[in-house]
C-alpha cells in the first residue's frame, strides 16, 4: 500500500510504501478510493492548536509524526476479519472514523466522537490518505447505495459536522432566520443540509464576496459581507430583528465577537469552527438572556447514518467539489491553506 504521511510540521507530505495490513478479529481493510481534505487535516499538518490562551503542538497530546491524515473515507472492502459480520469483500462502504474507545460512559451513550480515548482515523489511527485504511469494526461502514462516492467521502465529516451542529441549533422554525457563519465546505453543507430540512430562512455571512455567491447558489436566501466596521448591526438588519440561532462554522475570535451581540434573548450560537482564539462573556448577559453558547465537533454515528439516508431520499442538494488525484495532495493542501478551494475538495486514488 502506498500513504502520504506528514513527517515535519508544514512540511511536504512524502510518499511511502508500506505493508497492506491484514485484518485481524473483526477488523475490515477498505481500499480508499476516495478521501475528501479538511481543514482539520491543516490543522494536524501545522502541527499546533489554537486554545486561545495558548497554542498546543500535537505532539503534547501524544499525537506522534508520522502521520497518515484524511478522516472523509470511502472505498471498497478488500479483507474481512474472522470476526467480521455484515460485510464482504467488493462491498463499496462510507467509513464512520470518529472511533471510541467503546467500554465508557460516552461510548455507551453512542457519542464516541466524544470520547476522551478516542483514536479516530487519520488523527490517531492511520487515515485515508493512505492506500488502504484498517476499520476495527463493520458497524463504522456505511452502505451509500447509489449516492455519488466523492461527494458521499465528504459526509464523514464536513457534512456530518454540519448536520450535528444543526441538530443541536432545532427546533426552529422553517421561517424563522438561522445566520450561518463562513461560506467554506462546512458552511455549505449547512445551507444544502438546513435547506433539505424544510428551512426557508437562511442567512449567510462570509468575508468573500465570490464565497458569498456559491451560498446564494446553494440555497442561502440572504447574504451578508462581514468585512463592515460593525458586522453586528450588518446582520441583526439582514435578518431584521436580534437573532435567536447563529451557526459559527468558522469560530475565532473575530466571528464570535461580533456573533455574541448579535443575539436575541434565549438565542443560541452553535460553536464549529476550529480556527481558534477566545471571546470574553459578559456572564450578567448570558444569565438575563437566557443565552447559550454550544460547541459541536463531528458528530455521532447514528447521526452520520440519518444524513445518508437523508441523501438517499434525493432531498439533499451537493455541495461543489473538486475531484483531484491523490498524488497531487501537496498541491491540494497548499490551494486549501491559501483558502483558494471553492466548497471541497476529493483525493481520488488513481488506478494502479
Amino acid at each position: 500500500m502506498r500513504s502520504w504521511k506528514v513527517f515535519e510540521a508544514s512540511e511536504v507530505l512524502r510518499e511511502v510504501e508500506e505493508v497492506t495490513p491484514e485484518p485481524t478479529g473483526s477488523e475490515v481493510v477498505v481500499s480508499v478510493s476516495h478521501c475528501g481534505l479538511c481543514h482539520s487535516d491543516l490543522t494536524l499538518w501545522k502541527g499546533i492548536f489554537d486554545m486561545g490562551d495558548k497554542k498546543v503542538s500535537i505532539d503534547s497530546i501524544g499525537m506522534k509524526r508520522p502521520l497518515t491524515l484524511g478522516h472523509e473515507i470511502l472505498g471498497t472492502v478488500t479483507a474481512v476479519g474472522p470476526e467480521a459480520m455484515d460485510v464482504k469483500v467488493g462491498d463499496v462502504r462510507l467509513v464512520y472514523p470518529w472511533l471510541g474507545c467503546g467500554e465508557c460512559d460516552t461510548c455507551r451513550a453512542g457519542q464516541e466522537n466524544l470520547c476522551m480515548q478516542g483514536r479516530p482515523l487519520g488523527m490517531r489511527r492511520p487515515g485515508g490518505f493512505g492506500s488502504h485504511v484498517v476499520v476495527p469494526d463493520s458497524r463504522y461502514l456505511i452502505d451509500i447505495g447509489d449516492l455519488d462516492p466523492a461527494l458521499a467521502a465528504t459526509y464523514a465529516c464536513s457534512g456530518l459536522t454540519a448536520y450535528s451542529a444543526i441538530r443541536k441549533a432545532m427546533p426552529v422554525r422553517p421561517d424563522e432566520a438561522v445566520v450561518v457563519v463562513g461560506a467554506g465546505g462546512l458552511g455549505l453543507s449547512g445551507i444544502v443540509i438546513l435547506k433539505a430540512l424544510g428551512h426557508q430562512n437562511i442567512v449567510v455571512a462570509d468575508v468573500s464576496e465570490e464565497k458569498l455567491k456559491i451560498a446564494a447558489n446553494a440555497g442561502a436566501h440572504r447574504t451578508v459581507l462581514s468585512t463592515s466596521d460593525d458586522v453586528t448591526k450588518t446582520i441583526v438588519d439582514a435578518v431584521g430583528r436580534p437573532v435567536r440561532t447563529i451557526i459559527d462554522f468558522v469560530n475565532n475570535s473575530q466571528t464570535a465577537a461580533f456573533c455574541f451581540p448579535a443575539l436575541a434573548r434565549g438565542g443560541r450560537i452553535i460553536m464549529v469552527g476550529m480556527f481558534g482564539g477566545q471571546i470574553t462573556v459578559p456572564t450578567m448577559r448570558m444569565a438575563q438572556g437566557g443565552l447559550s453558547l454550544i460547541g459541536s465537533i463531528t458528530g455521532t454515528l447514528q447521526e452520520l447514518r440519518e444524513l445518508v439516508e437523508l441523501a438517499k431520499s434525493g432531498k439533499l442538494d451537493a455541495i461543489p467539489y473538486e475531484a483531484v488525484p491523490k498524488s497531487s495532495i501537496n498541491d491540494a493542501m497548499n490551494r486549501l491553506s491559501k483558502g483558494a478551494v471553492k466548497g471541497r475538495i476529493v483525493l481520488k486514488e488513481e488506478p494502479a
